[in-house]
């Protein structure tokens, strides 16, 4: 009967008839191939993709020393569960990360599957280590859709929808957003009453934060404000979580975006682009943390699987062999000089957001209100689409515009980005 409907119907009809509704897709797009900064369709339509699996591919889609790892590895055995026997891909990617994330300190990793997991792991770590219930996360805040993660996480819409009860013990703090009038002091005080209102101090267990929000629309947390937040995390005993899942691996112009702060956190969350498009996350962070859940208190079936592993390291190879922190730096730098060209000529563009290359554009109706135009946004998405540009947005209002290429694409190839967006955008103005 399915051989028979798809000899009848497109990919995209059986994905509407036999694919769960609440699997979102940004573009009617069914990938064929892709190689480096570029996807192509079904129908062989080319594209130049500034999504990369949403901060997944930061060295590019299939780089051939990901795949050339990951063949080698598929030759000795795909899967044995590290909680079975042990393997050496997994014990040398948690030795390179302690080095990368906090050299000489000698931090410890717990791998996993998924961003969600990750951010789970972490929590219950810093529970198990403080032996404390509380947690407090930031609005606009993404941090997966699982249970905890949708608890923890400050937005609403989509997430949230009808999926509660949430996690108890769960609390949201405004995050500084400069552009609509939080300073990181206005922050800070409203941490203060959390404090004064809803837990004592002494009884979180964890803050959780993104060191720029990537769902919540690329804003860069000040560097003031995370070395506020250490030092309050220090003082009360609080275990400080930086949640590197999106900013991780070069995206803002360093390995990991608390690096600009200089500050260290006691763990770090890491997923998305470490495996260059094979699944895997972790964990890592002060070893007397890491190790306070007993043996059997952590992992999981799939956790640092060898494969992934194995691309892992070739992921950390390729950054250090390509220079690809610096070619983040110049590619923010390219993008954000085309975006304030187009910006002099659009008030529309609010705000132009950019750390290494994690840059992104807000869009309002009103410059003065700044009222968020999020039917712009969608109108600008679809026709960079039609243009041959992949892009998607982001926000609490879903009102801005990310772009997530490639650590290694071209100068041309983010010239040719800047032109599609330009002309995409006079379209969808031109179509309102």
């Amino acid at each position: 009967m399915n051989q028979n409907l798809s000899d009848k119907q497109s990919v995209a009809a059986m994905r509407s008839a036999f694919v769960a509704r609440g699997v979102a897709t940004a573009h009617p797009v069914i990938a064929s191939r892709a190689a480096g900064a570029y996807l192509w369709d079904e129908t062989g339509r080319k594209y130049l993709d500034f999504v990369g699996g949403i901060g997944v591919l930061n060295v590019g889609h299939n780089h051939p020393a990901v795949v050339a790892a990951v063949q080698k590895q598929l030759e000795s055995f795909s899967h044995v569960c590290f909680q079975v026997v042990g393997y050496e891909p997994y014990i040398r990617l948690a030795s390179r990360l302690s080095d990368l994330v906090a050299p000489g300190q000698g931090y410890k990793s717990v791998f996993l599957t998924t961003g969600a997991e990750a951010v789970e792991n972490a929590i219950k770590i810093a529970r198990g280590y403080t032996n404390r219930p509380g947690v407090i996360a930031f609005r606009g805040g993404f941090h997966g859709r699982t249970l905890l993660g949708m608890s923890l996480t400050g937005m609403s819409s989509p997430y949230k929808q009808n999926f509660g009860p949430f996690a108890p013990d769960v609390y949201h703090a405004p995050y500084p957003n400069a552009y609509h009038g939080i300073t990181s002091d206005d922050a800070l005080k409203a941490l203060q009453t959390i404090f004064s209102t809803q837990i004592q101090p002494d009884r979180v267990a964890a803050i959780i934060l993104e060191p720029v929000q990537g769902d919540g629309g690329f804003l860069a947390a000040p560097a003031e404000f995370m070395q506020a937040l250490r030092e309050l995390t220090k003082n009360h005993g609080i275990v400080f979580i930086c949640d590197e899942i999106q900013t991780g691996f070069g995206r803002t112009g360093k390995m990991f975006g608390f690096q600009h702060s200089g500050i260290l956190p006691d763990l770090v969350t890491v997923a998305k682009s470490l495996a260059g498009g094979l699944p895997i996350s972790g964990v890592i962070g002060r070893p007397e943390i890491v190790d306070a859940p007993q043996p059997g208190g952590l992992g999981g079936t799939y956790g640092g699987n060898p494969l992934a592993c194995a691309a892992a390291n070739a992921v950390l190879d390729i950054f250090e062999q390509e220079n690809l922190l610096e070619r983040s730096v110049k590619i923010g730098e390219q993008l954000r000089a085309g975006l304030e060209d187009l910006k002099a000529k659009h008030s529309e563009m609010g705000e132009i957001r950019q750390m290494g290359a994690m840059v992104a554009v807000e869009f309002v109706s009103d410059a003065q209100v700044k009222t968020p135009d999020s039917a712009l946004v969608q109108r600008v998405l679809d026709s960079a689409r039609e243009e041959g540009l992949l892009i998607i947005k982001c926000g609490v209002e879903r009102n801005v515009v990310r772009f997530l290429s490639p650590l290694n694409v071209s100068e041309q190839d983010v010239s040719d980005a800047l032109g599609m967006f330009g002309r995409a955008l006079a379209a969808a103005k031109a179509a309102a």
